[in-house]
Protein backbone atom coordinates (compact mmCIF):
# COMPACT_ATOMS: atom_id res chain seq x y z
CA UNK A 1 0.00 0.00 0.00
CA UNK A 2 1.45 3.63 -0.94
CA UNK A 3 1.95 5.63 1.58
CA UNK A 4 0.71 8.87 0.00
CA UNK A 5 -2.11 9.86 -1.85
CA UNK A 6 -2.50 9.33 -5.70
CA UNK A 7 -4.23 11.79 -7.88
CA UNK A 8 -6.98 10.36 -10.15
CA UNK A 9 -7.37 11.46 -13.66
CA UNK A 10 -10.70 13.22 -12.74
CA UNK A 11 -8.28 15.77 -9.64
CA UNK A 12 -5.20 15.62 -12.48
CA UNK A 13 -4.14 18.81 -14.02
CA UNK A 14 -3.73 19.81 -18.03
CA UNK A 15 -0.23 19.01 -17.86
CA UNK A 16 -0.73 15.36 -15.76
CA UNK A 17 -2.98 14.11 -18.40
CA UNK A 18 -1.03 14.52 -20.97
CA UNK A 19 1.94 12.80 -19.08
CA UNK A 20 -0.96 9.97 -17.89
CA UNK A 21 -1.92 9.43 -21.61
CA UNK A 22 1.54 8.19 -22.15
CA UNK A 23 1.36 6.10 -18.92
CA UNK A 24 -1.75 4.54 -18.98
CA UNK A 25 -3.86 5.62 -22.22
CA UNK A 26 -7.38 6.85 -21.57
CA UNK A 27 -7.66 4.46 -18.36
CA UNK A 28 -7.86 6.63 -15.26
CA UNK A 29 -4.62 4.96 -13.54
CA UNK A 30 -6.04 5.35 -9.48
CA UNK A 31 -9.28 3.16 -10.43
CA UNK A 32 -7.07 0.94 -12.80
CA UNK A 33 -3.83 1.29 -12.02
CA UNK A 34 -0.92 -0.73 -14.31
CA UNK A 35 1.42 0.37 -17.12
CA UNK A 36 2.25 -1.61 -20.27
CA UNK A 37 5.25 -3.00 -18.57
CA UNK A 38 3.17 -4.89 -15.92
CA UNK A 39 3.84 -2.33 -12.89
CA UNK A 40 1.04 -0.59 -10.68
CA UNK A 41 2.31 3.06 -11.66
CA UNK A 42 1.38 4.51 -8.79
CA UNK A 43 5.51 6.15 -9.23
CA UNK A 44 3.78 8.46 -11.73
CA UNK A 45 -0.05 9.22 -9.81
CA UNK A 46 1.74 9.78 -6.53
CA UNK A 47 4.54 12.24 -8.44
CA UNK A 48 1.42 14.18 -9.77
CA UNK A 49 1.19 15.38 -6.34
CA UNK A 50 3.37 17.97 -7.19
CA UNK A 51 3.09 18.31 -11.42
CA UNK A 52 6.16 20.29 -11.87
CA UNK A 53 8.00 17.35 -9.95
CA UNK A 54 6.65 14.84 -12.09
CA UNK A 55 7.08 16.22 -15.19
CA UNK A 56 10.97 16.54 -13.98
CA UNK A 57 11.15 12.99 -13.16
CA UNK A 58 9.91 12.32 -16.77
CA UNK A 59 11.84 14.31 -18.27
CA UNK A 60 15.67 13.50 -16.42
CA UNK A 61 14.54 9.66 -16.64
CA UNK A 62 13.20 9.41 -19.81
CA UNK A 63 15.66 11.76 -21.23
CA UNK A 64 19.07 9.97 -19.67
CA UNK A 65 17.43 6.43 -21.97
CA UNK A 66 17.13 7.96 -25.02
CA UNK A 67 19.54 6.88 -28.07
CA UNK A 68 22.24 8.74 -28.91
CA UNK A 69 23.51 9.59 -25.09
CA UNK A 70 27.25 10.18 -24.27
CA UNK A 71 27.67 6.77 -21.89
CA UNK A 72 26.70 3.37 -24.30
CA UNK A 73 23.22 2.20 -22.74
CA UNK A 74 24.71 -1.86 -21.69
CA UNK A 75 27.22 0.40 -19.68
CA UNK A 76 24.52 2.78 -18.60
CA UNK A 77 22.22 -0.65 -17.77
CA UNK A 78 24.99 -2.15 -15.78
CA UNK A 79 25.30 1.32 -13.52
CA UNK A 80 21.45 1.20 -12.78
CA UNK A 81 21.10 -2.60 -12.23
CA UNK A 82 23.77 -2.38 -9.39
CA UNK A 83 22.21 1.41 -8.28
CA UNK A 84 19.30 -1.26 -7.68
CA UNK A 85 21.06 -3.82 -6.14
CA UNK A 86 23.22 -1.80 -3.76
CA UNK A 87 19.89 0.58 -3.05
CA UNK A 88 17.68 -2.89 -2.91
CA UNK A 89 15.00 -1.16 -5.09
CA UNK A 90 13.40 -4.46 -6.44
CA UNK A 91 12.01 -2.08 -8.90
CA UNK A 92 14.44 -0.44 -10.42
CA UNK A 93 16.25 -4.30 -10.34
CA UNK A 94 13.27 -5.75 -11.92
CA UNK A 95 12.25 -2.99 -14.78
CA UNK A 96 16.06 -2.77 -15.74
CA UNK A 97 16.58 -6.42 -16.57
CA UNK A 98 14.22 -5.70 -19.01
CA UNK A 99 15.73 -2.46 -20.34
CA UNK A 100 18.95 -3.97 -20.43
CA UNK A 101 18.27 -7.00 -22.58
CA UNK A 102 16.60 -4.55 -25.28
CA UNK A 103 20.14 -3.22 -25.34
CA UNK A 104 21.69 -5.86 -25.93
CA UNK A 105 23.08 -7.03 -22.22
CA UNK A 106 22.92 -11.26 -22.65
CA UNK A 107 21.38 -13.29 -20.16
CA UNK A 108 24.81 -14.64 -19.05
CA UNK A 109 25.99 -10.97 -17.84
CA UNK A 110 22.57 -10.24 -15.91
CA UNK A 111 22.27 -14.19 -14.30
CA UNK A 112 26.04 -12.68 -12.64
CA UNK A 113 25.77 -9.33 -12.08
CA UNK A 114 24.81 -9.82 -8.60
CA UNK A 115 28.44 -11.32 -8.08
CA UNK A 116 30.14 -9.70 -10.69
CA UNK A 117 33.10 -8.87 -8.24
CA UNK A 118 33.60 -13.05 -9.06
CA UNK A 119 32.28 -13.18 -12.49
CA UNK A 120 35.43 -13.51 -15.62
CA UNK A 121 32.08 -12.17 -17.89
CA UNK A 122 32.78 -8.63 -17.95
CA UNK A 123 34.89 -6.52 -19.65
CA UNK A 124 36.84 -4.01 -18.08
CA UNK A 125 35.04 -1.45 -18.91
CA UNK A 126 32.14 -2.75 -17.31
CA UNK A 127 34.16 -3.90 -14.07
CA UNK A 128 35.17 -0.12 -14.32
CA UNK A 129 31.78 0.98 -14.24
CA UNK A 130 29.97 -1.35 -11.69
CA UNK A 131 33.23 -0.66 -9.18
CA UNK A 132 32.12 2.83 -9.68
CA UNK A 133 28.66 2.23 -9.04
CA UNK A 134 29.33 0.32 -6.02
CA UNK A 135 31.56 2.91 -4.11
CA UNK A 136 29.45 5.69 -5.11
CA UNK A 137 26.41 4.05 -3.57
CA UNK A 138 27.72 2.90 -0.42
CA UNK A 139 30.67 5.01 -0.08
CA UNK A 140 29.75 8.08 -1.60
CA UNK A 141 33.35 7.94 -3.25
CA UNK A 142 35.16 6.79 -6.30
CA UNK A 143 38.81 5.58 -5.23
CA UNK A 144 41.63 6.71 -7.25
CA UNK A 145 42.51 3.55 -9.22
CA UNK A 146 38.61 2.82 -9.62
CA UNK A 147 38.50 6.17 -11.62
CA UNK A 148 41.81 5.54 -13.34
CA UNK A 149 39.95 2.63 -14.98
CA UNK A 150 37.35 4.89 -16.13
CA UNK A 151 39.18 7.14 -17.38
CA UNK A 152 41.24 4.25 -19.71
CA UNK A 153 38.07 3.31 -21.10
CA UNK A 154 35.93 6.21 -21.15
CA UNK A 155 35.77 9.93 -22.34
CA UNK A 156 35.08 12.65 -19.57
CA UNK A 157 31.60 13.35 -20.62
CA UNK A 158 30.95 9.77 -20.27
CA UNK A 159 32.30 9.62 -16.79
CA UNK A 160 30.11 12.55 -15.75
CA UNK A 161 26.76 11.24 -17.31
CA UNK A 162 27.65 8.19 -15.82
CA UNK A 163 27.58 9.51 -11.91
CA UNK A 164 24.42 11.32 -13.01
CA UNK A 165 22.61 8.06 -13.91
CA UNK A 166 23.90 6.94 -10.73
CA UNK A 167 22.53 9.51 -8.47
CA UNK A 168 19.77 9.86 -10.65
CA UNK A 169 18.70 6.63 -9.79
CA UNK A 170 19.45 6.42 -6.61
CA UNK A 171 17.38 9.10 -5.60
CA UNK A 172 14.14 7.40 -7.36
CA UNK A 173 15.17 4.35 -5.58
CA UNK A 174 15.01 6.30 -2.38
CA UNK A 175 11.35 7.66 -3.35
CA UNK A 176 10.16 4.62 -4.50
CA UNK A 177 11.37 2.80 -1.57
CA UNK A 178 10.37 5.09 1.12
CA UNK A 179 6.52 5.68 0.02
CA UNK A 180 6.12 1.87 -1.15
CA UNK A 181 5.59 2.36 -4.41
CA UNK A 182 5.32 -0.02 -7.23
CA UNK A 183 7.56 -3.84 -6.57
CA UNK A 184 8.92 -1.74 -3.35
CA UNK A 185 5.88 -1.58 -1.07
CA UNK A 186 7.41 -5.25 0.88
CA UNK A 187 10.31 -6.80 2.51
CA UNK A 188 10.53 -10.07 1.27
CA UNK A 189 12.04 -11.56 -2.11
CA UNK A 190 13.50 -8.16 -3.08
CA UNK A 191 16.11 -8.70 -5.46
CA UNK A 192 13.45 -10.79 -7.91
CA UNK A 193 12.43 -9.96 -11.40
CA UNK A 194 8.79 -9.29 -12.11
CA UNK A 195 7.57 -10.64 -15.46
CA UNK A 196 5.98 -8.45 -17.83
CA UNK A 197 2.52 -8.83 -19.13
CA UNK A 198 2.24 -11.40 -22.59
CA UNK A 199 2.04 -9.24 -25.51
CA UNK A 200 -0.97 -10.36 -27.26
Amino acid sequence: MTRLRQVSKAEASPEVLEIYQQFFGDRDPVAEPGTATGTPGDYWTTFALVPDLLRMARRDLMGLLQPGRKLDPKLRELAILRTGIVGDSKFEYSQHLKVARAVGVTEEKLAAIKGWTTSDLFAPVERAVMAAADEILSRNLVEDATFAALRTHLSDAEILELFVVIGLWRMHGLIVRALHLEYDNDTTARMQEVPAPAVG
